[in-house]
């Protein structure tokens, strides 16, 4: 486990908030793809808690935006927590996301303002942990139980294909 905090960053928290969900979970390069791909506008992060105000509906997401400060100083914060496993002797192509959350930091005032408009700021603390065992892509997760199935010469839809099959000879004996 490895941690990098990231203290009073001029960030949106809403935004902040929004960005954590999306890539909670996943693995440490491919969060930092994800969020490049946000940065240059080709992935847009979906809003659930925050889509209220008129936020405009991306294809295959729903209400999204593209939150490019926010992208920027959360991919400086995951190669700090990568750089930090490293230190520790963690392997670094098997790392994931496992914790990552925004609060809101105390609000400093813009200097000089009259109408005293305050900064926007946030706290973000990223965790990254190894993960047990090889990561393997989702394609073949999926194969390998189809493949067990075949090894054993039965599938699962066989199964329940043969158990109607006894059903109706034991019906038709009697």
């Amino acid at each position: 486990m490895a941690r990098a905090m990231g203290v009073a960053l001029p960030i949106s928290t809403k935004k902040a908030v929004e960005l954590c969900s999306f890539i909670r979970g996943k693995e440490l390069s491919k969060a930092v793809r994800l969020l490049e791909a946000v940065v240059e506008e080709r992935i847009a992060i979906p809003f659930r808690k925050y889509a209220k105000g008129g936020t405009g509906h991306k294809p295959g997401i729903g209400p999204g935006r593209y939150p490019k400060n926010a992208c920027i100083e959360v991919i400086k914060l995951l190669r700090q927590a990568e750089a930090n496993a490293k230190v520790k002797g963690l392997d670094g192509t098997r790392l994931v996301v496992s914790s990552i959350l925004a609060q809101k930091a105390a609000l400093s005032w813009h200097y000089g303002r009259q109408r005293r408009r305050r900064m926007k700021r946030t706290h973000v603390e990223i965790v990254v942990s190894e993960v047990e065992g090889a990561l393997k892509p989702k394609s073949e997760a999926k194969a390998k139980p189809q493949a067990a199935a075949a090894a054993t010469g039965k599938s699962g839809s066989g199964q329940v294909n043969e158990a109607k099959r006894d059903r109706k000879a034991a019906v038709v004996k009697r």
